[in-house]
C-alpha cells in the first residue's frame, strides 16, 4: 500500500511540469493521509512551487497538499466572495503584497508568532499576520541574441532615451505588465509613480512605442525568449534568472537608479479549515531548510536575514524593498485606484499594441 501511495505521489509531481496556469494540483501524502489536506492558493507558478511542496512532504509524509495556482487579484476576489467556502484556502501565498495587506487590514488573517517570524525585518511582516517568504526584484529583461549589448539600458533614463531613439528599435517590441489586469503590474506602476521622477515620461514613451501589455510573467518572458519582444520592463527577476540559467537567451538588468523589490507574502486566512497545518507550513517556509529549497529548487530569493542570496538585496543600495504595511493601502482606495488607472491608461493603453 505504501509503495502505491509513493508511486502516485511521484507521478503527481512529474505531471506538474506540464500543468497549465490556473491549474489545481493534488500532492497525495507519500505515507498515506492521516488528516484533511492542506489547501494552498498561490500566485507562484505551480511548476515553480512543486519542489517546495515535495520537500515539505519529505518532512511530513502524512500531509496531503492541494495547490491551486491562481493570479493574485483572482485569489483575493474569490476569497472575499465566499470566505467560508468548503474548499477555501488554509494558506494564501501571493506576489500581490498590497492585496495581502488589504486582507490583513480588513481582519481576514490569523496571527502567527514564532522565533522565526521575529527574525524578519520589520518591513517584511505586518501585524504578525502577513509575512514575506521571498524577495522579487523587478528587472529589465532583454533578448541577448537580438539586442546589442551597447544598447541595453542600465537606468530608467537610458531606457527612456532608447524608447525615444530615431530608429524606433523598441516600437512594438517592448512589453510590461498590464496594470489593469495584473496585481504585480499595478503595484509596480504605483511604486514607480511614487519613486521615479521620470515615471510619467517613461509611461508616455512606452505608449508611443506601442508597448505590449500582458497579465502573466510567463507570457512576457516567452515573447522575449522567442524574439517577438526585445525587452520587458519591470519583469519578475527570479523567473527570468531561472530561465536564463536554463539556457534561454535572456539577460537581466536591475536598474541602477533604483530596483523595486516586491515581497512574496503568506497569510493564514481566519476561515482556514486546517490552521495548524498552515502554521506548520509557514514555519517550514521561513526555516533554514525551507529558505534553502526556495532558492535552490524554486529559484526564488530567500527573505530571511543571512539566507543565501537574500543578503544581497539588503546590501545593494539600489535595491528598494517595498515595505509590507499600511502604506500599501493608499492605492487600493477605490477612488485613488480609479484615478491612477485612468491616468495610466491615458499614457499607455491607448497607444499600446493589442
Amino acid at each position: 500500500m505504501r509503495r502505491c501511495c509513493l508511486a502516485l505521489w511521484l507521478l503527481c509531481c512529474a505531471v506538474v511540469a506540464h500543468a497549465a496556469p490556473g491549474a489545481t494540483q493534488r500532492f497525495p501524502a507519500p505515507a498515506g493521509t492521516t488528516s484533511a489536506p492542506l489547501r494552498i492558493q498561490g500566485s507562484t507558478d505551480l511548476e515553480v512551487f512543486a519542489s517546495v511542496i515535495a520537500d515539505y512532504q519529505r518532512l511530513h509524509p502524512h500531509v496531503e497538499v492541494i495547490y491551486h495556482d491562481v493570479a493574485a487579484q483572482e485569489m483575493q476576489t474569490r476569497y472575499l466572495q465566499n470566505p467560508r467556502r468548503a474548499d477555501g484556502p488554509d494558506l494564501m501565498i501571493s506576489s500581490g503584497m498590497d492585496l495581502q495587506a488589504k486582507l490583513v487590514n480588513d481582519g481576514y488573517a490569523l496571527a502567527h508568532r514564532s522565533e522565526r517570524t521575529e527574525q524578519l525585518p520589520d518591513w517584511a511582516q505586518w501585524r504578525h499576520e502577513a509575512f514575506a517568504i521571498s524577495y522579487e526584484p523587478l528587472a529589465i529583461v532583454y533578448n541577448t541574441r537580438l539586442l546589442p549589448a551597447a544598447r541595453v539600458p542600465r537606468t530608467r533614463r537610458q531606457l527612456l532615451d532608447l524608447l525615444r531613439a530615431p530608429d524606433g528599435l523598441l516600437r512594438g517590441r517592448i512589453g510590461t505588465y498590464d496594470a489593469l489586469r495584473s496585481s504585480v503590474g499595478y503595484l509596480a506602476a504605483t511604486q514607480d509613480a511614487q519613486r521615479g521622477s521620470i515615471s510619467g515620461a517613461l509611461l508616455a514613451a512606452l505608449g508611443d512605442n506601442q508597448v505590449v501589455l500582458e497579465e502573466h510573467t510567463a507570457t512576457l518572458l516567452d515573447d522575449v525568449a522567442n524574439g517577438r519582444l526585445l525587452m520587458v520592463y519591470n519583469g519578475l527577476g527570479s523567473y527570468a534568472k531561472a530561465r536564463a540559467e536554463a539556457g534561454q537567451p535572456l539577460g537581466l538588468v536591475y536598474p541602477e537608479d533604483y530596483t523595486l523589490v516586491a515581497l512574496r507574502t503568506a497569510l493564514i486566512p481566519r476561515t482556514a479549515a486546517q490552521p495548524a497545518l498552515a502554521h506548520a507550513f509557514l514555519e517550514y517556509l521561513l526555516s533554514p531548510r525551507g529558505q534553502h529549497v526556495l532558492e535552490r529548487e524554486a529559484h526564488l530569493i530567500p527573505v530571511m536575514p543571512g539566507a543565501g542570496s537574500g543578503g544581497a538585496v539588503l546590501r545593494d543600495p539600489s535595491f528598494r524593498p517595498i515595505p509590507l504595511g499600511p502604506g500599501l493601502l493608499v492605492y487600493l482606495d477605490a477612488l485613488k485606484r480609479r484615478q491612477f488607472l485612468e491616468g495610466w491608461r491615458g499614457s499607455v493603453s491607448q497607444s499600446a499594441a493589442p
